[in-house]
């Protein structure tokens, strides 16, 4: 088995100790109303864990609620009054939360108040942090965003503009959110203005549909500019990108055609330069000047606007179009870097030993009582993390592979010697093709997957893999990821649960 070399087995008599002192975690606390600390957390997890830090000397609340969506959710009024009243406030970082979240953090908390982005730091407490890997195998190019360098000031982020286009049709770039709806960032049959524009945090990147109305070469001009949270900013630079659509396009002489892979429009906040970052075989990403490199388009990309009356704005129902696809639902703004390290129990470890640190900056009289409590669900957790993996080791080396609707657990699958054999997500408002299916059912038959896994805050997204799962008689199971329910509501039932539920779904009998 693949595996983390510090687990070894230990005897029957440790695991019912450990069973027991695991059955003792009761979920999240309500906090006390004479506690010394409010704090202000993003996810319902690192509430959790803060929460068994703390105990009642703090009064706790977290800002997306359980079944949410920490990509996608949007702060109301009143997260942020609660955000506001906080003398601390935790965040995962690595850019797991939506940009609005954390945007509203910094605009809502006092300017005394500690904002930590627990994970930034995870490696000085023990922990470790792995790149986000990802590769949907789409046959046409997978075209986003970025945002690259860092800007100065807490909350700070960097807006692009379309300024101007020309070519034979219109361009709209929008995304769909988890509930089938979209919203347009730029839409060029009115003309372009500053409304043609979206926000980035830095090193941030997100994915989009981009959608020309015919056939032909096209020229978008787009500009950067700074936005901090009092007002300022100032212009980064701009860039023209040459795009040829349809397959009668001819690229310019000399120019590199990406017509498939991972790639984005990317600005520079440091350096001002625009270009488009691109996969290279190096592993590596290459950054190409936009006079030195075609987007391409191709016939293949051809889709129909839909019917629905909010995809108006693309044109008639039945209308042809040419579309490079976000490919991932709704909001998915994210870095470099894989920010779901809680999946493997020893980086949660590692959330707790920096919380702690925190919490005792914070609240010096209080010291003893987060060391106690600390050293406590340390223990609690290196059981858990045993019992994780003890259970995974009961999973056949064969069945060690993981179809999903998230790309939430790589983590989990390098920690406990298991492999990510896909996520899986329809494209936005577009019913798969006989042959997108086909070739689902296909990976899933290759693959030899007992069952695949659904997370259930995301069930709206996963009708494609558990119809195709249905067709191909494997398993359908419950995995949890970002949040909890109302069946499963503390780090501790979570990880046992997967642990648990994967052990179930892909062991001998499955």
């Amino acid at each position: 088995m693949r595996g983390h070399p510090r687990r070894t087995t230990r005897t029957a008599a440790a695991l019912v100790a450990a069973s027991a002192l695991l059955s003792g975690c009761s979920g999240l606390q309500t906090g006390s109303s004479d506690a010394e600390l409010t704090v202000s957390t993003t996810t319902a997890i690192i509430a959790d864990l803060v929460e068994q830090v703390g105990g009642d000397r703090l009064d706790v609340t977290s800002i997306v609620p359980h079944h949410g969506d920490p990509h996608s959710y949007e702060p109301s009024p009143g997260d942020a009054a609660r955000v506001a009243r906080a003398d601390v406030v935790f965040s995962n970082g690595l850019l797991l939360e939506e940009p609005g979240i954390m945007k509203m953090v910094h605009t809502n908390a006092r300017k005394s108040a500690p904002k930590i982005e627990i994970a930034e730091k995870l490696e000085e407490y023990g922990g470790t942090v792995m790149k986000l890997e990802e590769d949907l195998g789409l046959d046409v190019l997978w075209l986003g965003w970025a945002v690259e360098g860092e800007v100065a000031g807490d909350g700070s982020q960097v807006r692009t503009t379309a300024t101007k286009l020309e070519g034979p049709g219109e361009l709209r770039v929008y995304l769909t959110d988890t509930l089938g709806k979209p919203k347009v960032y730029i839409d060029s049959a009115d003309g372009l203005d500053d409304a043609d524009s979206f926000t980035l945090p830095p090193e941030a990147h997100t994915h989009v549909n981009w959608a020309f109305s015919a056939p032909g070469t096209y020229r978008l001009t787009v500009g950067g500019r700074t936005e901090t949270l009092d007002g300022k900013g100032e212009e980064i630079g701009s860039g023209t990108f040459t795009f040829t659509v349809g397959d009668d396009a001819e690229a310019p002489e000399g120019a590199r055609v990406l017509d498939g892979g991972h790639g984005d429009v990317a600005l520079n906040a440091e350096t001002g330069k625009v270009y488009v970052r691109a996969d290279d075989k190096s592993g590596e990403p290459a950054r190409l000047a936009p006079g030195d490199v075609v987007l391409n388009v191709p016939d293949r990309a051809r889709a129909a606007v839909p019917k629905e009356e909010s995809y108006s704005f693309l044109g008639e129902p039945g209308d042809e179009l040419w579309v490079l696809p976000q490919a991932v639902i709704g909001k998915h703004v994210h870095g470099d870097m894989d920010p779901h390290a809680w999946a493997d129990v020893a980086n949660a470890e590692a959330y707790v030993r920096r919380i702690e640190a925190e919490l005792i900056k914070a609240d010096p009289d209080g010291k003893a009582t987060y060391e106690k409590n600390a050293a406590a669900y340390l223990k609690t957790l290196g059981a858990l993390d045993e019992e994780v993996a003890q259970k995974l080791a009961t999973v056949p080396e064969q069945n060690r592979k993981l179809i999903t609707t998230h790309d939430a657990f790589g983590y989990l699958a390098k920690a406990y010697g298991m492999e990510i054999a896909g996520f899986v997500v329809p494209l936005p408002n577009q019913e798969p093709s006989a042959a997108e299916v086909e070739e689902l059912g296909t990976a899933i038959r290759e693959k030899k997957v007992p069952s695949v896994f659904l997370e259930p805050n995301l069930a709206a997204r996963a009708d494609v893999l558990r119809r195709v799962a249905e067709d191909e008689g494997v398993g359908i199971c419950t995995i949890y990821g970002d949040s909890f329910d109302d069946n499963v509501d503390n780090y501790v039932s979570m990880m046992r649960h997967n642990a648990t539920e994967l052990a179930k779904c892909l062991g001998e009998d499955a």
